[in-house]
């Protein structure tokens, strides 16, 4: 399952696109402007992002350059949407960095295959390893070393400090985490992730302080 990001403008179309997403299985959240979505960035990075071209505050093109230009979205998966069909406008969007796009009106199937594709295509390699300061993940080994003394983790502490690191300096999302981690978005009353994040902290050290928590959203390691 995927954290899908749509930035429509026209309400009917958005609630469509939601719609059929969850239906596959994705977390979808809507914005009806660039304003709401880039807001919404700040706090938690998607796995791909539809966006709409003609928006009332920005133009998407304009939106897709700027994701280009930051370092911590230029790789990220956008798919256009958009009722231009010349095929200058469909280029002009591909030369400004969109991954693919989406002719208005479209099919719900069209947009899950579109979507699928996309996110199959940009599937991440398997790390082999994970160097940060002086800490190292290695996954060939499956072990952490902090300046070459290896630290005795759990398989799910191991594996939540994997998904930190590889999102160093992205906040993630509470139940994004459970997601990848715990393969299920439901934190519940034991609060297995809390405390996995102090025991991690803990064996850590020094670099247990740089795991930090953010207040209402998740956390993020920097």
């Amino acid at each position: 399952m995927a954290l899908i990001y749509i930035v429509e403008d026209d309400e009917s179309i958005r609630e469509i696109e939601e719609f059929a997403l969850k239906n596959s299985g994705h977390k979808v959240l809507g914005f009806p402007d660039a304003k709401s979505f880039y807001k919404q960035m700040t706090e938690v990075i998607p796995d791909l992002v539809l966006l709409d071209i003609m928006l009332p505050d920005e133009n998407g093109n304009e939106i897709v350059k700027k994701l280009r230009r930051n370092s911590n979205t230029k790789k990220l998966p956008i798919i256009m949407v958009t009722a231009k069909t010349a095929d200058i406008d469909l280029v002009k969007g591909l030369e400004d960095g969109a991954d693919d796009y989406i002719k208005k009106p479209f099919s719900v199937m069209e947009l899950i295959s579109r979507v699928k594709a996309l996110l199959r295509r940009t599937e991440p390699e398997e790390v082999k390893s994970i160097v940060f300061d002086e800490l190292t993940l290695n996954n060939e080994k499956h072990e952490v070393t902090i300046a070459g003394k290896v630290i005795d983790l759990t398989f799910k502490e191991y594996e939540l400090l994997q998904c930190l690191l590889i999102n160093r300096g992205i906040v993630l999302e509470r139940d994004r985490i459970m997601e990848i981690v715990w393969g299920t978005m439901y934190v519940g009353e034991s609060r297995t992730l809390d405390m996995h994040i102090k025991t991690l902290r803990q064996k850590l050290g020094d670099y247990g302080s740089r795991i930090r928590t953010v207040r209402n959203v998740g956390y993020v390691i920097e």
